[in-house]
């Protein structure tokens, strides 16, 4: 059995926490691990991890592999499958259904998102396992959630025949109803959400495909005749273009004859929006969720995420409070699925504060923009013990660097010389230029960058330890 991970998630109804270069399975939510890093993890062991693939989007392809790395010592890194563009889910199951025939032609494949939360994971495993089975049998098994309140945010499927092992034909699949429609599903007893999980053979699910969505089976048939020869990157940026986004429960599984779901009976959530955050947090004995430096005074079943500030709270009823260094956000919980929305505002008025924290990781450590104005801009930059910086070259600026803390290494033109504490060093424009922390404290340094163009893409890489070059 193999697994598909979908990693290329923006997470948006998680903003400001979220951020398109740092979306939802990126982040720690009550746990040690990153989502992403619990969804690897809870495949042990009845999936290898050289059977485990990851697809994404290359702008997340670093952050991922320094995050899969941390677990499981770049196994994975051979598996990770880029998009060119997002094109919803059925074009990356596909490619990844591609992948997994081409390894094993009878191979099983689970579709996983990264950034749900799973408890109890010997029942996970176990459900995974007889979803396998019937995967065997030629079925396209999702998994049922039996609803724990008429949810308005999830689609939902109606049970048919009984398969055994409690597990049934779809009779069929719903979108996201009403209040007053989701209500009734739920006391029916006829109706699970729908998870976004499923399992089916690689090669079934490709049939499938080809039955109901043949412009995309095309194209991808012509992107598996290019595996292996070295001309699959090209065959993939030229037929990604040109294929229609469209998700796989409309694509297929609506569709389909062979549709079967299978009750999952663990704790789960699709962390899909802030008003599920007590399912990652415990909530005090009138229902508020706290994380941070909070004072709360006489709030009820209200939520206050404080990522670095004090927050203050005083009489909030049903209300979302989430503060980082750069946005706030205050909504009602009703009001929670709409945090996407803002997402859009914030693109359509050219604010930047969708796309990146003011804090920034790599995996080399991290960099904080302290302040920005004409011409200039100033970051504090962590570098960890025995990282480096990638050996790179600006068009646009120069670069001054001060070291507050640990020693650095620096290598300048031909230059390689140490900075101590309190002292500095100057990169003029078009210089190749490298910085690296030899000792075994943290390297903190402030730059003070000074151009015309001060932007994250104005960088030349001729050598990284991280494959960015």
């Amino acid at each position: 059995m193999k697994a598909l991970i979908m990693a290329g998630g923006q997470g948006t109804r998680f903003w400001p926490l979220s951020r398109e270069l740092y979306p939802k399975q990126l982040l720690k939510l009550g746990d040690k691990h990153t989502l992403l890093q619990q969804t690897v993890l809870r495949l042990d062991p009845l999936i290898k991890p050289r059977d485990i693939y990851i697809i994404t989007s290359g702008k997340l392809l670093v952050d991922i592999k320094s995050q899969l790395s941390e677990v499981d010592k770049g196994v994975l890194s051979g598996n990770i499958i880029l998009e060119p563009g997002p094109r919803n889910t059925a074009p990356a199951v596909g490619l990844g259904a591609l992948y997994m025939k081409k390894a094993d032609p009878d191979s099983v494949m689970a579709v996983l998102p990264s950034d749900h939360l799973i408890k109890e994971n010997k029942k996970f495993l176990a459900t995974l396992k007889k979803a396998e089975a019937l995967a065997r049998k030629g079925y396209l098994v999702v998994f049922g959630i039996k609803p724990a309140r008429p949810e308005t945010g999830y689609g939902y499927i109606r049970l048919g025949k009984p398969l055994g092992g409690g597990s049934y034909k779809v009779d069929s699949f719903v979108e996201k109803p009403d209040v007053k429609t989701a209500e009734g599903y739920v006391s029916s007893g006829e109706y699970l959400w729908n998870s976004g999980m499923f399992v089916w053979k690689a090669g079934t699910i490709l049939d499938e495909m080809k039955e109901h969505m043949p412009g995309l089976h095309r194209s991808l048939m012509k992107i598996g005749r290019a595996l292996g020869t070295g001309k699959e990157s090209a065959r993939l940026e030229e037929e990604f273009g040109a294929i229609k986004p469209q998700s796989i429960d409309y694509g297929v599984m609506e569709k389909s004859k062979n549709a079967a779901v299978i009750i999952a009976d663990f704790p789960w959530s699709d962390l899909g929006s802030w008003d599920s955050i007590q399912d990652v947090m415990p909530a005090d004995s009138e229902g508020n969720v706290t994380v941070g430096k909070v004072v709360n005074l006489g709030c009820k079943d209200t939520t206050v995420y404080a990522d670095n500030r004090l927050v203050a709270a005083v009489g909030l009823t049903d209300m979302i409070v989430v503060d980082t260094p750069d946005a706030t956000l205050v909504c009602r919980k009703d009001m929670a699925q709409k945090v996407k929305d803002v997402v859009g505002a914030l693109k359509d008025r050219g604010f930047d504060e969708y796309i990146t924290h003011k804090t920034v990781q790599r995996p080399w450590g991290a960099y904080t923009v302290l302040q920005t104005g004409p011409m200039y801009k100033i970051k504090r930059i962590e570098v960890k013990p025995g990282a480096k910086l990638s050996c790179q070259m600006h068009h646009h600026r120069s670069e001054h660097w001060i070291v507050v803390a640990g020693t650095a290494t620096v290598t300048r033109g031909d230059d390689v010389f140490p900075v101590h504490v309190n002292e500095s060093t100057y990169i003029p424009m078009s210089t190749r230029h490298r910085l690296e922390n030899p000792g075994k404290v943290p390297l903190q340094i402030i730059e003070v960058q000074n151009g015309e163009y001060l932007e994250e893409d104005d960088i030349t890489r001729f050598d990284d330890d991280y494959e960015r070059v």
